[in-house]
């Protein structure tokens, strides 16, 4: 790949990462004057109509997928609306960035996952960088007194439900559109939210300052969308994945700039740990990936 394509990739990598933190920021703020139910609900129906336009100008959706496809993007819709209701209700207990610094493990569990349940290959240096990466986590959502917090435990939980949803994913087939997914995903997070509301029964007004706060949510969650599938696509995966880390620095910026707060030394140096486990974890990746492609070119030579 030319390196000034990597070099695109990388910074449209950086900007989805900024964009999703906003996402974050304004859905933290929202929640302390809307019910997370309608809050996801509404900014779940602004950003289907986006993906509907969207559909419309690059890839139509395929509705004749396989009965295996459809019950994976249908298993990987309800995990993502699961993870989003966990993430926020934990986003409005504890700060930005530690939610985000909870959130950097994924790579490292979703690394575990594909060994145990689908049976891809894991050394043992991989292997010890989660456990350090597990290590780094426990610093981040350390108990006090009274064990771990609330708002620790539903991020946590979300990383669970986001590492099954990328293990569907994962299990697609080429077949199936990426437009096709991120609209069965914006379909069932809608059904989701707007029942969890029913159920709830709680609805409020929204004051003008609401409306605005969940149209630029909905803008910055679509764009990040967009942007990330321009990086990977525009980018090698092994350059540009690792830039995904940089949403640490945006929470850390924006955690200051919206809500004046800044992570305790303990937390940092988890979220350190956490990152630089991860990213050995993807250079591990790569070693052993032109490990096989060189003992392929040699086979074939032969």
């Amino acid at each position: 790949m030319p390196r000034t394509a990597n070099m695109r990739g990388a910074l449209l990598m950086i900007a989805a990462v900024g964009a999703f933190t906003v996402n974050d920021a304004l859905m933290k703020a929202l929640l302390g004057h809307v019910p997370l139910f309608q809050a996801q609900f509404l900014r779940g129906l602004a950003v289907l109509l986006l993906l509907a336009l969207a559909s419309g100008f690059f890839a139509p959706p395929r509705l004749d997928l396989s009965r295996r496809d459809w019950t994976l993007c249908l298993a990987r819709s309800f995990a993502e609306a699961v993870s989003a209701v966990l993430y926020l209700e934990g986003l409005s207990r504890i700060p930005l960035p530690n939610a985000t610094a909870i959130l950097q493990s994924v790579p490292l569990f979703l690394t575990l996952a594909a060994a145990i349940f689908l049976k891809e290959p894991i050394g043992w240096r991989r292997l010890g960088a989660i456990l350090v990466g597990f290590l780094g986590v426990l610093l981040i959502v350390r108990p006090g007194p009274e064990g771990f917090s609330p708002g620790a435990l539903y991020v946590s939980a979300c990383v669970v439900t986001v590492v099954l949803r990328e293990l569907c994913t994962r299990k697609l087939s080429p077949a199936v559109p990426s437009m096709t997914a991120a609209l069965t995903m914006g379909v069932v997070l809608v059904i989701f939210s707007g029942a969890g509301a029913a159920v709830s029964g709680e609805w409020r007004p929204l004051a003008t300052a609401d409306i605005l706060r969940i149209g630029a949510a909905s803008v910055a969650v679509s764009l990040g969308y967009v942007l990330s599938i321009g990086a990977i696509r525009l980018g090698d995966l092994s350059v540009v994945g690792p830039f995904r880390y940089t949403g640490m620095v945006w929470s850390l910026l924006l955690g200051l700039a919206f809500f004046g707060v800044w992570p305790d030394p303990l937390t940092l140096t988890g979220a350190g740990i956490v990152i630089a486990a991860g990213l050995f974890t993807i250079y591990r990746e790569h070693v052993s990936e032109r490990a096989a492609s060189r003992l392929s070119g040699t086979i074939a030579a032969d």
